[in-house]
């Protein structure tokens, strides 16, 4: 989107001056994260995830970068390049091991909020459909990239992890075994399976950094939507992002570093698992084999299933546990309402919260042992997480009377305010 009201760079300085007639680099940030790039006035809080995905992001960066450079890749010495070369032997390696461990759930807590914050103001709707795709291509290499992090410390549920998770893809029909194998580099999880993984964890993170940037760059062709809905009508409905937002983002960054520090200082391994601290054993199967928790609600969907109809019941594991992702890329078309806030929206306001109820359950389940309850409880949740998308988001946009809108965000804040 043009905006005609926006300020234009012009550098006073000669050598800036220089530098902006060849390489107009000065000029992309200012119109980027300057004053010549004007937001919505009505931004919240939640507005603020997305720097600090941004930060979380270079924080993982930095840290795997350094920690590459000390991590053994062979399953005879990955444990203890990691938990005695690594936390003992290296200056701070430590810091930079539980940081990188805790930076991934802190990275994985600001995407979930970020994405729910997505589906409630309806910022996957038109004309932002091409930033929601980006969104969950990033979502998609960013849970992959995870996974194969979880893998390389080389603990007990590191190897079982490996073990079970790329054992279902031999569920897949006549290639299923093949591309098991394929994935490992033999027929169980050592040497050439850790070699991949630690590769492609270090690799994933600049693909993850270069689709960042064209999700930044879709978001600046329409502008930030905001939490009305309704589009910038004017230079009076927009402030620039420097200063208003640069420091608004700054006391988010402030806030989600205090957590982080006070996460991997007073409660490092609060989110990891015990057994990760016991070397790999293929012949001790733990009692109760866990992902990491950002991953709970993906592997309830995977349990849900338990009994054989027309398909085996481990493939439709699979199949709803990639198509409860995958679905995220249909919902701009799914949901036809021409209102975007969930503020407008009073019957798609109360389904948002039973999702999010809904997906807090799955993943209460996809935490616990596959009992009985617990599975029973998934196969119900996993029911309604595809329900909502499928059956009950199409239903509410043709049936739901949205309340009105204001006729400008300037007119929203106004009316806010009692100006």
């Amino acid at each position: 989107m043009s905006f005609p009201w926006a300020k234009h760079y012009e550098p006073k300085n000669p050598v800036m001056q220089w530098v902006d007639s060849r390489l107009p680099l000065p000029r992309f940030v200012y119109n980027a994260v300057g004053a010549g790039y004007p937001v919505p006035r009505n931004l919240n809080y939640w507005w603020n995830f997305g720097v600090l995905a941004g930060v979380a992001l270079v924080c993982q960066l930095i840290t795997g970068i350094v920690l590459a450079m000390h991590f053994h890749s062979s399953a005879a010495s990955a444990f203890d390049s990691v938990n005695v070369g690594i936390m003992r032997d290296v200056n701070a390696g430590w810091f930079l091991r539980f940081a990188h461990a805790n930076g991934a759930s802190m990275f994985f807590v600001v995407i979930y909020i970020h994405m729910f914050r997505g589906l409630y103001y309806g910022s996957y709707k038109a004309p932002r459909e091409m930033v929601w795709l980006l969104g969950v291509v990033i979502f998609l290499l960013l849970m992959a990239t995870a996974f194969m992090g979880y893998v390389l410390p080389w603990g007990q549920m590191s190897f079982w992890g490996a073990q079970v998770i790329t054992g279902f893809f031999s569920a897949i029909p006549v290639v299923g075994d093949w591309v098991r194998v394929w994935l490992l580099g033999g027929y169980a999880p050592d040497d050439a399976a850790l070699n991949r993984f630690f590769s492609l964890h270090y690799l994933l993170p600049f693909v993850i950094a270069g689709a960042v940037i064209l999700h930044i760059w879709a978001l600046h062709i329409p502008g930030s939507s905001n939490p009305t809905g309704v589009e910038v009508k004017g230079e009076q409905d927009t402030v620039p992002f420097h200063p208003y937002y640069t420091a608004k983002d700054g006391l988010g960054v402030v806030v989600f570093l205090i957590l982080f520090s006070v996460l991997i200082f007073f409660a490092p391994d609060y989110l990891g698992h015990p057994d990760n601290y016991i070397p790999a054993n293929p012949l001790s199967t733990p009692a109760h084999i866990v992902p990491e928790w950002y991953f709970w609600p993906f592997y309830a969907i995977l349990r849900a299933f338990t009994a054989d109809f027309i398909l085996p019941a481990k493939l439709w594991g699979v199949l709803a546990m990639f198509g409860s992702i995958l679905l995220l890329f249909f919902l701009p078309w799914l949901d036809k309402s021409p209102v975007r806030s969930g503020s407008y929206r009073p019957m798609y306001k109360v389904a948002f919260w039973v999702l999010v109820v809904d997906v807090l359950v799955l993943g209460y389940c996809g935490g616990s042992p596959a009992e009985p309850l617990y599975v029973i409880l998934s196969q119900i949740a996993a029911a309604y997480y595809f329900a909502h998308f499928l059956i009950i988001v199409p239903i509410i946009s043709h049936l739901e009377t949205p309340k009105p809108l204001p006729g400008s965000i300037t007119e929203a804040v106004l009316t806010k305010t009692g100006a």
